[in-house]
């Protein structure tokens, strides 16, 4: 279950009654849209149904029976959320929206690239400044995966950016390869590996573009800088510079 912190409250008016439960608002929306695939302690701050949840009172179990047709509290909750509305207050709607805004800002971040760059990452920085000129806001009540095409369509005018994912090889010598490759191999998708005979080895790692700098921090740091690394173009090719 979540803390009563993050809760939020769900409302349904029913019947002449009113019937409110503690959820989760992220969850408690995508289950209401029939998006929410996990389990029920995920989405409720407490197993119970209150007719007034900031004084905890109850309502009557004849009530819960008529509208209901249960007193089991796990039944009525996910009843209340569908059929209800999701309580937010102006402090939790903010709260919302700014944590929303800062995935969208990394999602961007870490997927798009400017490709009249050399399709070089574009910072966060840059893509907060091109939101805020597009005047782009973002929803708090929709998932963030379902802004980021209109994020995209509103900062097009603004800065050169594409989505894209890029392949790169990476060459660890010897002496870092046993525990280095490990953590390389791990950063994205594998997509081919090999050993050498001199004992380096040479991995094929696919991501989203806008990891590049990050991908290359860590490449260093597990070879003290000793690796080579080289972007592929075709997708024959292994060998690094």
């Amino acid at each position: 279950m979540i803390s009563l912190d993050e809760a939020v409250t769900a409302r349904l008016e029913s019947h002449g009654e009113r019937f409110e439960v503690l959820v989760e608002p992220d969850a408690a929306l995508a289950m209401k849209r029939g998006e929410f695939d996990g389990e029920l302690e995920d989405v409720i701050a407490a197993e119970d149904v209150f007719e007034n949840a900031s004084r905890g009172d109850r309502p009557p179990e004849d009530a819960l029976e008529e509208v209901f047709g249960t007193t089991d509290p796990l039944e009525i909750i996910p009843e209340v959320v569908d059929r209800g509305e999701i309580q937010i207050t102006a402090e939790q709607r903010k709260e919302m929206q700014e944590r929303k805004y800062r995935d969208l800002v990394n999602r961007i971040t870490r997927n798009a690239v400017n490709p009249q760059m050399d399709d070089a990452p574009h910072p966060p920085d840059r893509i907060e400044s091109a939101l805020e000129q597009a005047d782009f806001k973002v929803d708090p009540m929709e998932p963030v995966e379902n802004q980021v095409d209109d994020a995209l369509d509103a900062l097009r005018p603004v800065i050169p950016i594409r989505f894209d994912t890029v392949k790169v090889a990476a060459q660890l010598p010897a002496d870092y390869a046993g525990s280095g490759q490990a953590q390389v191999r791990e950063f994205g998708d594998l997509e081919r590996e090999e050993w050498q005979p001199d004992g380096s080895w040479v991995g094929v790692v696919e991501f989203p573009a806008g990891m590049q700098n990050d991908f290359y921090d860590l490449v260093n740091e597990v070879s003290s800088g000793e690796a080579e690394t080289r972007i592929l173009k075709d997708e024959d090719d292994l060998d690094t510079r």
